[in-house]
């Protein structure tokens, strides 16, 4: 009964969307927005949600910009009407009272956000709209509240119960290589003999997370290394002449590559969670690992030693300001300068060792000087790291990267 229902249903909706579109060809996005927010209906929703969607897909970057600005000022919330309701509420608490706050509280373009989700690709159409405000917001800095709702609602629609981790190999559909291929961050795949060489060998990994929403699109993948020991150099790490090994005879899985894959999620973390369950599933899968470590680019040691670091250019000292960078080039806030750090650190990381001469691709030589550094998750303290770090700021490293970094006398 219920195939026959979604049916009817189906059809029901493609001739309503039809008579719809004939009926709104001269109507503008704002006012068929205004017409969603104020439907009852399933199919008429649906119907105009869809509508909304593909028009928006289809603008011109201005007019995305005036529908920005639509959502900025006319579905935004009203403060009168907050202040009105939260002083009825203080007065007299009860339901009624704190669902009036609560509604007033609430912009209407969350509302609209949620009727749009609600139909088939409405999740990846959305995700693909706040890519596209946060290429705006350096121009149009009035849009940033909208910002904040769009990261609100995909804060809980993307939590890590929605997500779904999948192992990528080189049997997956060529739809998903092709995506690795091209959004890999880190390590430029140049071929498809190169994907291979990442994804095929017994002791290579690679994992994604994935939402049932865009079931074709990974949100953030990682690729894994199996070796003996730990590395120092990703060209030997991905040399094509390297000596694969079995899987049980590796003592170190090595994350060497952490790619986000949708722009529009930006600021929505999934790293911490995607590495933690990968460390579960390889200390099950293979319990003989002792070490889980990465081997991590240093993006902003360059520009930050341009402008503030040693007076220096002895390329025999990268290593060890490296070092000095990572432990004491601080933010305002008393945090890393660095991403990668910041990021590593707040898991519960600690640094474990810094490389010279570990990355000599053009990328890796313009941001470090091809220096790299591995962040070891050792699973009893990650905890207790972590802690350290989001309470006072404290970088967690080894002695050997300490004594590095106390060799460096700043002249500056």
């Amino acid at each position: 009964m219920s195939f026959f229902s979604d049916l009817i249903s189906t059809v029901f909706e493609r001739r309503y969307r039809r008579a719809l579109s004939d009926q709104a060809d001269g109507r503008s996005l704002r006012e068929l927005a205004m017409d969603l927010l104020g439907t009852r209906g399933e199919v008429s929703g649906s119907a105009l949600a869809h509508m909304i969607l593909d028009r928006y897909a289809a603008m011109s970057t201005d007019d995305k910009i005036a529908f920005f600005d639509f959502l900025t000022h006319d579905l935004g919330i009203v403060a009168e009407d907050v202040q009105m309701t939260l002083h009825a509420y203080q007065n007299v608490p009860s339901k009624d009272s704190y669902r009036a706050f609560a509604a007033a509280s609430e912009p209407r373009r969350q509302e609209l956000a949620r009727r749009l989700n609600q139909v088939p690709g409405g999740t990846a159409q959305l995700v693909a709209m706040r890519r596209d405000l946060l290429r705006m917001l350096a121009d149009h800095p009035a849009f940033a509240p909208v910002d904040v709702d769009f990261k609100h609602l995909f804060s809980s629609w993307f939590n890590r119960g929605f997500l779904v981790l999948r192992p990528i190999n080189w049997s997956s559909p060529a739809e998903i290589l092709e995506k690795i291929i091209a959004y890999e961050a880190v390590h430029a795949i140049d071929s498809w003999d190169d994907l291979r060489r990442r994804l095929q060998p017994a002791d290579r990994r690679c994992f994604g997370f994935f939402h049932p929403a865009m079931a074709d699109e990974p949100l953030i993948f990682v690729e894994v290394a199996l070796t003996r020991g730990i590395p120092n150099s990703v060209q030997d790490l991905l040399a094509d002449a390297r000596t694969e090994i079995e899987p049980e005879d590796a003592d170190t899985a090595v994350f060497y590559s952490i790619s986000n894959c949708q722009a529009g999620l930006a600021g929505i973390s999934f790293g911490n969670s995607l590495i933690k369950q990968v460390v579960s599933d390889l200390s099950r899968d293979l319990p003989q690992l002792k070490n889980f470590v990465t081997l991590s680019p240093i993006p902003g040691l360059n520009k930050w030693r341009e402008a503030t670091g040693p007076e220096t250019t002895a390329t025999d000292q990268d290593q060890a300001i490296a070092a000095f960078y990572l432990l004491e080039a601080k933010r305002a806030d008393g945090l890393p300068v660095d991403p990668v750090a910041r990021f590593h650190l707040g898991n519960g990381a600690m640094i474990h060792a810094v490389h010279a001469h570990a990355d000599l691709s053009e990328n890796g030589m313009k941001q470090s000087n091809g220096t790299m550094v591995n962040y070891l998750y050792d699973l009893s303290q990650i905890a207790k790291n972590h802690e350290q770090f989001v309470s006072d700021g404290s970088v967690i490293a080894s002695t050997e990267v300490r004594t590095l970094a106390a060799t460096v006398h700043r002249e500056k």
